[in-house]
């Protein structure tokens, strides 16, 4: 292995020394492969992080012992005794694009926004502890072998000069990085992807030579694909996409080598794991939308790789993604984009042609109109819409999401009880994002519940707990979910959301109690670019320069009189982080935060969003009978009447 630096000019060389890995340089990394690849002509899905970042697996387990070693002792197939494989390769996930041929005799890795960086001494001699920029995704695609895309393909088209320089990084990576390669985070997080890359340049090579069979020089490639598959078999990462991959790329060595045992163990794994991954409503357990999105194409992957080695996959896993589809379709707001939640970068929704997302991620131009309007999955979802642009523009429909559910795991955030929201053309109500999977404190920030639309303290450092939907009542023109949960020792909460249809206004009640004073505060984060005014402690406006929309956040007096402190607005601190929008793992954004604030044993916040045109008033009185609490608002020429009542039940009237 080399010392790795920032690419060279051409022509320029970097020193040439050898190190040990010591236990300093094992870095974290909590990731698993994500890939973007065009279904039916242009159709692209698109991965949950930056085209092709990694997700956090569950802690690896081993195998169940009840099931026979899939792998056994790692004895060859002699050469010539393996039939042409039947498991095609499945490309490198657009990471090869970024690293075309002359870059891969440079020795030059190069991924997302980061600047190339040369990992080796220009001969194939590779520095696999480099990690130049601190960065797991970074360390991880490096070990993950997907660079050596271009070289590969060239190789299967006959050049030898790329076939000598590809076998010769693969080597060097076997060579440095001895079985088994768990003490080093990247190679093991990235394994079932280098497995793909070496069945890939493995069908290159007999391809390229013209050969039937792999010659017994290149026998080296099959020991390895068999300590993959050992790996494998051993640490297992569970039923999320991550233990998806492995099972697949498990299957993969098995239908190459024509090892039996491993495609049984890799399809008794995928067979159970399909029924946690899509559930009978068609959620995902990964509690992020992207990453929803990435396992409609992963269990595609499935399907075709053990039809095309001749099993059949049986029905569960085409049913299970087609309510997939009926799920995404929901979760696709009126900009054609999947609701920002968990580690979801903001993604276009995939029109997928013969689905509702063919509707839905093509903004109404193509595909059957769903007739579903709103969405409560028990897995903790809630997607509602004005509309699928039956009498106004699709874009111009108002869309939202809720979240409530089981506690964080996998790809979630602790957005429960959190709700975002489109109208008028806009995001009104963003998520704070997704900051990558680096352990450092924007990841911390962006899974907290001081990234989302909640009330929040202090005292709430993890969510733990299960949040409840109470209840809830669908009406033409207005939707009512009444939510809760229990966010901290001796604490309790309380969210009743009332969603209107004309004029589209979102209403919230929060109620918290605590054994202990708490500062408690209610947060609603706006998009980037826009300017926020507060002209009294009841009236915000926010709008970006020049905008035709604006946004009008009002905090009612339920129970007491407004202090001139209740309200704040924060953007672009870091000392507490508060008021920032990652739309990608790689692009931080200044974005405002409105929060509502109140201190004490207990909390009652009325909030009320109202996304408007630039000129049209909107206004409120209040008013009570009884023990019920009235609020008149008006937007434009449109008065509509809200009831509060003491339990949190809200209600349209008029």
């Amino acid at each position: 292995m080399t010392t790795g630096r920032p690419s060279p000019r051409p022509g320029s060389s970097i020193s040439h020394r050898r190190r040990r890995l010591t236990r300093r340089q094992w870095l974290p990394l909590l990731t698993a492969g994500v890939i973007v690849v065009v279904i039916v002509l242009v159709t692209v899905i698109v991965s949950p992080q930056h085209a092709w970042s990694p997700g956090a697996a569950q802690a690896p387990r081993l195998g169940s012992k009840a099931i026979p070693s899939a792998t056994g002792p790692t004895t060859l197939v002699k050469p010539g005794q393996v039939a042409a494989a039947k498991y095609v390769c499945p490309r490198y996930s657009g990471i090869d694009n970024a690293n075309p041929l002359p870059r891969l005799y440079q020795d030059t890795f190069e991924w997302s926004q980061h600047p190339p960086y040369q990992v080796g001494n220009g001969k194939g001699d590779i520095d696999w502890r480099a990690n130049p920029y601190s960065q797991p995704s970074w360390y991880m695609w490096f070990h993950s072998l997907r660079w050596l895309g271009r070289g590969i393909d060239a190789a299967k088209a006959g050049d030898k000069q790329a076939m000598a320089r590809v076998t010769t990084i693969l080597q060097d990576w076997i060579k440095d990085n001895p079985y088994d390669w768990k003490v080093n985070a990247g190679a093991h997080e990235s394994t079932m992807h280098r497995t793909n890359v070496l069945i890939c340049a493995r069908q290159a090579i007999i391809a390229g030579l013209k050969v039937k069979t792999l010659p017994a020089s290149y026998a080296w490639i099959d020991r390895s694909l068999l300590d993959h598959a050992k790996f494998l078999e051993i640490n297992f990462s569970g039923e999320g996409n991550h233990g998806t991959d492995e099972s697949i790329a498990m299957f993969g060595i098995g239908c190459t080598l024509q090892r039996e045992p491993l495609k049984q163990l890799a399809q008794r794994r995928l067979t159970t794991a399909i029924v946690q991954a899509i559930d009978e409503q068609g959620s995902t357990n990964e509690q992020s939308t992207a990453y929803a999105q990435f396992n409609w194409y992963l269990w595609g992957r499935a399907v075709k790789a053990m039809k095309e080695c001749g099993v059949d996959p049986g029905p569960t896993i085409t049913e299970r993604r087609r309510l997939l589809t009926n799920w995404l379709a929901l979760a696709t707001n009126s900009l054609g984009r999947l609701h920002q939640l968990g580690d979801s970068e903001d993604v276009q929704a995939v029109p997928i042609p013969g689905t509702p997302l063919e509707f839905a991620g093509s903004l109404g131009r193509k595909g059957v109109r769903p007739t579903q309007r709103v969405g409560i999955f028990d897995a903790g979802y809630i997607f509602g819409r004005t509309g699928w642009g039956e009498k106004r523009r699709f874009v111009d429909e108002s869309t939202y999401s809720i979240r409530y559910g089981r506690s964080r795991t996998l790809h979630g955030h602790d957005d429960h009880l959190s709700i975002t929201y489109t109208s008028h053309g806009r995001p009104i109500l963003v998520d704070g994002g997704h900051a990558g999977y680096k352990n450092d404190k924007w990841r911390d920030w962006v899974k907290s519940e001081y990234a989302h639309n909640v009330l929040a303290s202090p005292a709430m450092t993890e969510h733990k707990t299960e949040s409840k939907l109470v209840r809830s009542r669908l009406e033409p023109t207005s939707e009512f979910y009444d939510l809760a949960d229990v966010p901290a020792p001796g604490m309790t909460r309380k969210r009743s959301l009332l969603v209107l249809k004309d004029p589209d206004v979102v209403v919230a009640f929060d109620r918290a109690t605590s054994e202990n004073d708490q500062a408690f505060q209610t947060l609603w984060h706006l998009p980037a670019g826009q300017q926020v005014a507060v002209s009294s402690p009841s009236t915000v406006v926010a709008q970006k320069p020049g905008d035709t929309v604006k946004t009008v956040l009002l905090q009612i007096p339920y129970s007491e009189q407004l202090a001139a402190d209740s309200v704040t607005v924060d953007q672009g601190k870091e000392d507490p982080i508060q008021g920032w929008q990652f739309p990608k793992i790689t692009q931080r954004l200044p974005a405002p935060v409105v929060s509502f604030h109140r201190n004490g044993r207990s909390a009652s916040i009325l909030s009320v969003i109202v996304p408007a045109g630039s000129a049209t008033a909107v206004s409120f009185k209040t008013r009570r009978s009884g023990p019920t609490f009235l609020i008149d608002l008006t937007v434009g020429t449109t008065v509509t009447t809200i009831e509060v009542e003491p339990d949190g039940t809200l209600t349209r009237l008029k």
